[in-house]
């Protein structure tokens, strides 16, 4: 997460020199060679992962138990909504009158909203919206997202065909 930054403990380095040297954001090229690692696959083992960075076991652990604390990665399983029986995903931008945080809040609070970003532009919030059949889109823009004070527009994209979807940036 942005401006999150992981602390080095007061122990042994775990490794030496001036490519491994820790960025701005506290991340060595150690810690993004793991993070790399993980976005291929997130179930890769720490011993697997150890060789190919070149520290041992225990040492990765470790790292992407600082990375995890931190905030600065999670390890979670990516599902394809339509397989698991949702047939509508959205974009949805929204313009607000009044403090935007709040709104977000209240949007972020909506357990079909997996998105939520305040944004500078012709939109104050934009949400991606998954639900089951059209229905429950209509449920969710008009009882979920428009019945918010401050919602003043809401305008509705809706996905047709995903042409790319990634996890890996930021590792470079």
């Amino acid at each position: 997460m942005p401006g999150r930054v992981a602390k080095r403990g007061a122990s042994a380095p775990e490794h030496a020199g001036p490519e491994s040297a820790p960025s701005s954001n506290g991340l060595d090229a150690i810690d993004r060679r793991i993070i790399g690692l993980l976005q291929r696959d997130g179930r890769r083992p720490y011993g697997a992962i150890a060789e190919d960075v070149g520290l041992s076991e225990a040492a990765v652990r470790r790292r992407v138990q600082r990375l995890r604390d931190a905030g600065v990665m999670q390890i979670v399983a990516i599902t394809d909504p339509l397989q698991l029986g949702f047939g509508r995903e959205a974009l949805v931008g929204i313009r607000v009158h009044g403090d935007v945080r709040l709104v977000a809040d209240k949007i972020a609070s909506i357990e079909e909203a997996n998105y939520v970003v305040m944004t500078a532009g012709s939109f104050d919030i934009i949400a991606e919206l998954i639900a089951v059949d059209d229905n429950a889109l209509v449920h969710l823009l008009n009882d979920s997202i428009r019945s918010i004070p401050g919602v003043t527009e809401v305008e509705t994209f809706l996905y047709l065909k995903l042409a790319k979807q990634t996890y890996t940036w930021g590792t470079k």
